[in-house]
């Protein structure tokens, strides 16, 4: 079969990094063709290349056997190239319509705007993917998972003939991946070629067909993904194998208290919610979609109001209401959403750093130490082993896990003593999850107090030395971490639609 993408000597600088080395990549009719990698690896900026968003510095690109130079995005688009990306690009204020056909609007005479029909070809796309939400509400009223498929039906409203999905499911329900993967056998059927980045292992064997691996912008190989152990491709991936350390739970028993929460309330998304964090102590939180859990993390945080209960950080009640006095008390909260709350994406790995800490570099006349901060600055990016040129990159230019580093290294220049991890490791490598990981450990064993937010089971029985566990806004039990519990214990308390909470010994 003759390659529908062919990608040979892919070649690309950035100011302080040589993104792409010879890199290639090919690309069949009616295939799911994955593309692996660590974060910084490549894999985002070679589709990129592809989809006309960066021009190449070298190399040649043929599309259904022919030689094309990919201009820009809209001329990927007249190639029959469409991409969905990892980060949302949708314009929040804009209706789900105006999204979808954005560039592509239907007119009536005089080039007026036809509204009804601009409605009624959103409406097709979604019902292409079996969404169910009114093509006029705005997108700044969805939720992140809904807004990922708005941006699928946009990318599959082009018909295009090969489409770039990058992490598409990464803030998707199990229900919604299902519906995906149903839509991509379809597509592949109709002779659609897919490439799909995605760092979920499992996934692999569910819907692709082969799978290409990048390490430091370099092709490593293809193998075929019925055929080849994940073992071996995360092998290919990290150039070392990784292994799975079961967590060790430490005698926390006279600890001191971090943090205590009593009845914990905010309408009707969290209700009287109430634990305790020792120093030293990985409280995970897991659930379901809605649970909670980062509501929860919210209201400690004082992002959002809570109606009700009281916070204790080191046995002193506080009255957080906003993010500062929160900071004040010594908490630090690293949102799922790095990229718009926790990072100056244009600003420097030094600024952003010191985002947290300004006034204790600042002289009181608005001038900054730089040369204390960039000290500070220095001693994070080599403590985190952080992957950047300098303290002075860009962040925007930095892999995921580089990125999520920088904000950790934020809130340990702070110093703050309680640390709420909500996804952590979303959208980020194997490779760098296991530094996520090792990197929890260490700061409990420093004395510092976490709680972990995550979606993922195995990384929640990985990291946590308890386990609470919400449903529908409540906490249904506290499970010991290790050996001790099951996926399944886990799964039974986050289905656990009762009004009674049932605490566990720990």
């Amino acid at each position: 079969m003759s390659d529908l993408v062919r990608m040979t000597g892919i070649d690309k600088h950035f100011p302080g990094v040589h993104a792409l080395r010879n890199a290639r990549f090919e690309l069949q009719p009616g295939e799911v063709h994955a593309l692996m990698g660590e974060n910084g690896a490549g894999k985002s900026t070679l589709m990129k290349v592809l989809a006309g968003i960066y021009q190449p510095d070298a190399g040649k690109i043929e599309v259904a056997g022919e030689e094309v130079t990919v201009a820009g995005p809209r001329a990927a688009q007249a190639l029959g190239i469409g991409i969905i990306h990892q980060e949302l690009s949708l314009m929040k204020d804009l209706t789900v319509a105006q999204n979808i056909m954005i560039g592509r609007e239907p007119r009536k005479s005089f080039g007026r705007l036809d509204e009804g029909e601009l409605n009624r070809r959103a409406a097709a796309a979604l019902a292409s993917i079996h969404m169910n939400v009114d093509p006029r509400t705005p997108v700044s009223e969805l939720t992140i998972a809904r807004q990922q498929m708005i941006e699928i039906a946009k990318a599959l409203s082009n018909r295009s003939r090969i489409l770039i999905m990058d992490e598409p499911t990464a803030a998707l329900t199990d229900s919604e991946i299902a519906e995906l993967f149903a839509i991509i056998r379809v597509l592949k059927s109709e002779g659609v070629g897919i490439v799909y980045i995605s760092h979920k292992m499992d996934e692999l064997k569910r819907i692709a067909d082969r799978v290409t691996v990048m390490r430091d912008g370099e092709f490593v190989g293809t193998v075929g993904a019925a055929e080849t152990p994940v073992s071996t491709i995360i092998s290919m991936m990290v150039g070392r194998a990784l292994t799975d350390e079961a967590v060790r739970v430490p005698d926390l028993a006279h600890a001191p208290t971090a943090l205590e929460v009593r009845n914990l309330s905010r309408g009707r998304v969290i209700k009287n919610v109430s634990f305790t964090l020792r120093r030293g102590e990985i409280l995970g939180f897991a659930g379901l979609m809605g649970a909670g859990r980062t509501e929860v993390a919210r209201a400690i945080f004082g992002a959002d109001p809570r109606d009700g209960g009281e916070i204790i950080v080191d046995g002193q009640p506080r009255n957080i209401r906003s993010p500062r006095e929160a900071v004040q008390a010594g908490i630090g909260y690293l949102s799922e959403d790095r990229k718009n709350f926790g990072l100056a994406l244009g600003m420097d790995v030094r600024a952003n750093i010191g985002m947290a800490t300004l006034k204790r570099y600042s002289d009181g006349f608005g001038r900054i130490d730089e040369k204390g901060l960039a000290a500070a600055a220095r001693k994070y990016v080599a403590s985190l082993t952080i992957r950047t040129p300098s303290d002075r990159q860009e962040v925007r230019l930095l892999s995921g896990g580089n990125q999520q580093k920088v904000v950790v290294a934020k809130w340990l220049l702070r110093d703050c003593d309680v640390l709420i991890f909500d996804e952590p490791t979303r959208g980020i490598d194997v490779g760098a999850k296991a530094e996520i990981y090792r990197l929890l450990a260490s700061l409990a064993e420093q004395g510092k107090a976490l709680i972990v937010i995550s979606s993922e089971l195995p990384e929640i029985l990985r990291v946590s030395h308890r386990i609470a566990v919400m449903c529908e806004g409540r906490l249904t039990g506290i499970l010991p971490g290790g050996a001790a519990t099951s996926q399944e214990d886990i799964m039974h308390l986050a289905t656990q639609r009762d009004t009674i909470s049932k605490e566990h010994a720990a």
